[in-house]
């Protein structure tokens, strides 16, 4: 199966996936297939909270064009699926240069099916198509040449929880919501503060998440319950299975908003998913917030602001400038996450982001930022046993990580670089293009050419320099010859350094710079413009044999 997802959400749903017992879960790109029998079917679909849907491959194969896509979907049994009295919807994803309209993909597959019904049960005979609330919803996948169909045992995406009677502009989507829950930690052992509530997505999540409230258990209907191999038995243990709500929690759930309407707002969708005795709610602007909830207990603040885009304060920056000093002096000690896209916005909350996430909200290229408050300096907090993901690792621990390279790896680096490779191949850093204090940069220095030269040089210097100490230490020669030879000697060796100078200039000459310092063509001019450019929740109910 396939369990669809948001940017920089699959490995937090791979390891949902885990824990509700799915085999060979391998995360993907916004998708993680796993395998599971049909109970970890409804499984997935109830109790995944990153996981917009979950599909059931049935067929696949390979098509290059439109006809080969349309006799490849004829050839399915549909009748395995589909029968005369139901409905069928298509939805398509396509990444492919043969195919790409997804409009005209859905077109052929649908055509394909209808006309499998046709050839075996009169012209007249078919199943209907349906845009909304199909019995059956099919997905197409194509990647490149290789086609996937499945079913969609979800329907509607499974963000739409159900317990939404209202919202705010811009509202989070719940599965970002939970996903960025999920991925704190937090998980209801300690307060959780959202002081920028909105509508209350991230109460409500936060809350389901704590009391251990299946997501999927608001829903009334799900197109599996049209499929040949619907077990509604089986379907009622998994909803069934594990333990009941928790009634309370050890820490409360605090969210506030400057805006009356919006906290009017996120009331009736707390009252809506049944768990008002979790949250406390107020209307209080950021401003406001003069202390901490549960003094002495440090919690998890997890918001998202406006961004400038679709909502738009007076003050963003000032806004975002108060949320830092907030974090700063009255959230000390907590572990603060926000989301946005306004990265100008974001400086201004004048704290060092220990960790950078990015993610996607309702097709706006986000970042998540944790942000740990602390008292005094980074070194003391350090000090204390703290740490910050984005330290820098020291001179010393780099030198360490130098030092720690085997001669293989060393050798391996070399080959990556373009250095120490074929005979003949040009290090890829030139003379610099291995670190001084390489154990083995003399393995793989050149032998000849200006590193030669240089080396010989250096030596002949040495040794000139040794005997001239000799002399001195043996006899006292005339001041004067000593001169002469020293000059005589410094005019030769400016004369090799000219040389060698030419010599390695002609060696890093780039013909292309030299051709540009010819006449250059002139271009066609462009002749100047003569005018104007153109959702309440069924509560969960105690089997009757525990009664």
């Amino acid at each position: 199966m396939v369990a669809k997802t948001l940017k920089g959400l699959e490995d937090v749903l791979a390891d949902e996936l885990r824990t509700l017992g799915a085999e060979n879960v391998e995360p993907g790109c916004r998708m993680v297939s796993f395998e599971g029998d049909l109970a970890m079917m409804y499984r997935a679909n109830l109790c995944c909270r990153t996981a917009l849907s979950i599909l059931r491959p049935i067929y696949k194969f390979i098509a290059s064009d439109p006809d080969t896509l349309y006799e490849m979907a004829k050839e399915y049994d549909w009748g395995s699926v589909l029968t005369l009295g139901k409905t069928f919807s298509i939805d398509t994803t396509s990444h492919s240069n043969e195919f790409t309209h997804s409009r005209f993909v859905t077109y052929r597959v649908k055509d394909a099916i209808v006309d499998w019904f046709k050839d075996r049960f009169g012209a007249d005979k078919r199943p209907g198509v349906r845009l909304n609330d199909a019995d059956v919803m099919l997905n197409v996948h194509i990647d490149g040449t290789r086609v996937t169909l499945s079913l969609n045992s979800s329907g509607e995406s499974l963000h739409k929880r159900g317990w939404r009677v209202a919202q705010t502009d811009a509202p989070i989507n719940e599965v970002l919501a939970a996903g960025i829950i999920l991925k704190s930690g937090w998980r209801g052992d300690c307060p959780l503060i959202d002081p920028m509530c909105g509508s209350g997505t991230f109460l409500i999540e936060a809350a389901l998440i704590a009391a251990g409230i299946k997501p999927g258990s608001f829903r009334e209907s799900w197109p599996f319950t049209q499929w040949r191999d619907w077990d509604p038995e089986l379907f009622d243990s998994v909803l069934n299975e594990g333990e009941a709500p928790r009634e309370e929690l050890p820490y409360k759930i605090y969210g506030s908003d400057i805006s009356p309407k919006a906290v009017d707002i996120a009331e009736r969708n707390i009252l809506s998913a049944g768990v008002d005795e979790y949250i406390n709610l107020r209307v209080r602007s950021i401003q406001q917030w003069e202390e901490a909830p549960a003094a002495g207990t440090p919690g998890v603040i997890i918001t998202n602001p406006p961004y400038g885009e679709r909502i738009n304060p007076e003050d963003i920056e000032g806004l975002y400038r108060t949320l830092g000093t907030k974090l700063k002096k009255v959230f000390c000690g907590y572990h603060s996450w926000v989301i946005s896209s306004n990265e100008d916005c974001l400086a201004h909350i004048g704290l060092t982001p220990s960790q950078r996430e990015q993610l996607q909200n309702g097709g706006i290229d986000c970042e998540l930022r944790e942000y740990i408050s602390f008292e005094g300096s980074k070194s003391e907090f350090r000090a204390a046993g703290g740490s910050i993901k984005t330290d820098r690792p020291s001179k010393s621990e780099k030198g360490k990580k130098f030092a720690r390279k085997s001669d293989s790896e060393w050798t391996r680096d070399a080959r990556d670089k373009g250095m120490g490779g074929k005979r003949g191949d040009k290090p890829a850093g030139g003379r610099r293009g291995l670190p001084k204090d390489n154990p083995l940069s003399e393995k793989y220095r050149p032998k000849t050419g200006g590193y030669a030269r240089s080396e010989e040089r250096r030596r002949k210097f040495k040794e000139e320099t040794a005997r001239d100490g000799e002399r001195r230490s043996g006899f006292r020669d005339n001041r004067d010859s000593f001169r002469d030879r020293d000059r005589s000697r410094d005019n030769r060796d400016r004369e090799n350094n000219t040389n060698e100078a030419e010599e390695l200039l002609s060696r890093r000459r780039n013909i292309h710079a030299l051709k540009s310092l010819g006449e250059t063509p002139k271009m066609p001019s462009i002749p100047a413009s003569e005018g104007p450019f153109m959702r309440t929740r069924r509560r969960w109910k105690r089997p009757d044999s525990e009664q």
